[in-house]
């Protein structure tokens, strides 16, 4: 159920509620699969009974309707993917943020100069102590890591057995060896989450406006550090990556990861009249 807490200016909305508006902006009426999600905004009074929007949403729906700057987080962990991200308007920023196992995502009115501080709360980055790596680069194929997860699901959260089946896994299913076998088998098993952020806007082509975008994908190993994954190369297209698909990964440090992500915002002169 959507709600909103008119103090802050925050909502709660699941992607059927944002798909509703989209619809009464373009002055359609949604279609009737999306009547009950329409009933639930008319019933908190975010949408009149002929369709019109309350005041409150006016900053949202006009930074989702023209958004300069469109930021989408995915992070992987215990739980499985869940999405966040921040949208760049003309006046308004507003980040939105999920989580595990529930449908509704919070937007929330952000500063624009706070960009890259929820960016990196948003990915859980954060000073630590860590093991220094003995490799810090590693070069496999994804193959390496499908087999490390399927010795995972069978040690049956014995630690000592997950250790052993993934050390074997890894190695039937690919070239690494000593150092680097480790290495990768002690990553993958401390691994907490990986996430990856794409930065996407109206760029500037050669006399016409041409779709730019900008990623950076991150393993979090927990005590193992971080970790650019730098193949396969985001943005990733469904079906593009297989077993062969090289696994390119480097050791890397918070602050590190903090500038990558600071490069991944366009310059004011990047940008032009929309996105």
């Amino acid at each position: 159920m959507p709600s909103f807490d008119s103090s802050r200016g925050r909502f709660r909305l699941a992607d059927r509620h944002i798909a509703v508006f989209g619809h009464l902006v373009d002055g359609e009426i949604p279609p009737e699969e999306l009547h009950p999600s329409l009933g639930e905004l008319q019933q908190i009074g975010l949408v009149g009974p002929e369709g019109e929007f309350a005041p409150l949403l006016r900053d949202l729906l006009t930074t989702l309707a023209e958004p300069l700057v469109v930021i989408h987080v995915e992070v992987n962990g215990q739980f499985g993917p869940v999405n966040h991200g921040l949208v760049v308007g003309r006046g308004c920023v507003f980040a939105h943020e999920g989580w595990p196992g529930e449908e509704e995502s919070e937007y929330v009115p952000v500063e624009l100069r706070t960009l890259v501080w929820e960016l990196a709360r948003m990915v859980g980055l954060r000073n630590r102590d860590t093991k220094k790596p003995v490799i810090d680069r590693i070069e496999t194929t994804m193959a390496a890591l499908d087999a490390a997860f399927v010795a995972l699901d069978e040690s049956g959260g014995d630690e000592e057995k997950a250790v052993r089946l993934a050390r074997t896994a890894v190695a039937g299913a690919s070239a690494l060896e000593g150092p680097e076998l480790d290495e990768f088998t002690d990553l993958v098993l401390a691994l907490d989450a990986h996430w990856r952020v794409t930065v996407a806007w109206g760029g500037k082509g050669e006399g016409e406006q041409e779709p730019m975008a900008r990623a950076l994908a991150v393993w979090d190993g927990g005590p193992r550090g971080y970790w650019i994954r730098e193949k396969p190369e985001e943005p990733i297209e469904p079906g593009q990556v297989g077993p062969d698909s090289a696994l390119h990964l480097v050791a890397t440090s918070p602050g590190e990861v903090w500038d990558k992500i600071t490069d991944l915002l366009p310059d004011t002169e990047d940008l032009t009249d929309g996105a």
